[in-house]
């Protein structure tokens, strides 16, 4: 079902204020890594969820539903040209860890259809959305999924368990492919003027640990961040990093290390966004946090004054932007997210900062 819209002018500008840490916004903006194709027919009243990115007004749909909430910017991500079965990557399914192996052995990674480094991802997406987009809004870019979370799927996580000890020098290989993969798609996003943010998403962890130690994520994954990151702040953008997960091992190297410009997803039984930034808000971002159980089950009035008590604790400094703790989900009901976009608005508006 169609909704309201809550159109406000948009001011790229007063998110870059936020992941640059470059004083405070005019406006609390706001920003999300996805929303699921259902939560996005159910707000847009159309067949989003049927669709794919191929099909025409895929993307006009998808952009105008970003606008239509008040968003700054369209977070989106391609996948890499690495050809994987049953895997739709559209963010609505969840797959067994072995439901995607590609790589058991040598021979599978030698015979595997590697896109070469010039064509990572099919940049003619974004080019598309390059043409939707207003003035005052860009686009927040990158590769679905990350590093980890591609190597972990070619090679099944039971297969990549075993592989660390049985073949050190097949996991040293898979990651350096997809780590050169990863550079080269976000070093060319990174020099379209549409592109004004980099972003990765990687599941790291889950509620009590990292899945790999921190040590095999320096080795592995930590070095090819460091060098997306590096071609975002060339070109003077920042980079955005979402990963679930308990990473209270890893924050040091993210952030001092890897030289994150924001940090997105929060889960209060891990670590709330408000102790997050007591912990490393002066010197990186945070972006959402409102918890998403919350948002589903509770009254209106109830998300009013959530909403607000989250301002207060994170919009002090102004480097926060409202958002959920992970995703806008396809149980999640439109209406309880529009009430806390309003919310939001309506105390931006009135000063109660």
């Amino acid at each position: 079902m169609a909704t309201r819209q809550l159109k406000r002018t948009p001011d790229f500008k007063q998110f870059i204020k936020v992941l640059k840490r470059e004083g405070k916004p005019d406006y609390l903006p706001f920003y999300e890594h996805i929303a699921s194709s259902g939560f996005i027919a159910r707000r847009t009243g159309t067949r989003f969820d049927e669709m794919s990115i191929n099909d025409a007004g895929y993307w006009t749909i998808y952009v105008d539903f970003w606008l239509g909430m008040g968003f700054d910017c369209i977070p989106m991500e391609i996948p890499l040209n690495c050809p994987l079965p049953n895997i739709s990557w559209q963010g609505d399914e969840s797959h067994g860890s072995e439901a995607s192996v590609v790589i058991k052995n040598r021979k599978d990674f030698d015979r595997y259809p590697w896109p070469p480094l010039s064509s990572p991802i099919d940049f003619r997406q974004f080019e598309i959305v390059a043409k939707l987009i207003p003035a005052g809004v860009k686009i927040v870019g990158g590769v679905c999924a990350g590093p980890y979370e591609w190597v972990s799927k070619m090679m099944g996580v039971t297969g990549l368990s075993y592989a660390l000890v049985d073949d050190p020098e097949l996991v040293d290989n898979i990651f350096d492919k997809i780590g050169a993969l990863h550079h080269s798609a976000v070093r060319q996003l990174a020099t379209m003027d549409a592109v004004g943010a980099l972003r990765q998403g990687d599941d790291l962890g889950f509620k009590t640990s990292t899945f790999l130690s921190p040590e095999q994520l320096r080795k592995h994954v930590f070095p090819t961040y460091e060098k997306m990151v590096a071609e975002a702040h060339e070109q003077g953008k920042p980079f955005i990093l979402h990963s679930c997960g308990n990473l209270k091992d890893i924050y040091e190297d993210l952030i001092e290390g890897c030289k994150i410009d924001a940090k997105h997803s929060f889960e209060d039984i891990i670590l709330p966004v408000q102790d997050f930034k007591k912990q490393y808000g002066n010197r990186v971002s945070a972006l959402g946090g409102l918890d998403v159980d919350f948002i589903c089950r509770r009254s209106k009035e109830e998300l009013r004054s959530y909403t607000r008590r989250k301002i207060e604790e994170c919009f002090a400094d102004g480097y926060w932007a409202l958002g959920t703790g992970n995703s806008l989900t396809d149980y999640m009901p439109v209406e309880n997210y529009i009430t806390i976009l309003e919310e939001s608005i309506d105390v931006t508006m009135r000063k109660i900062l």
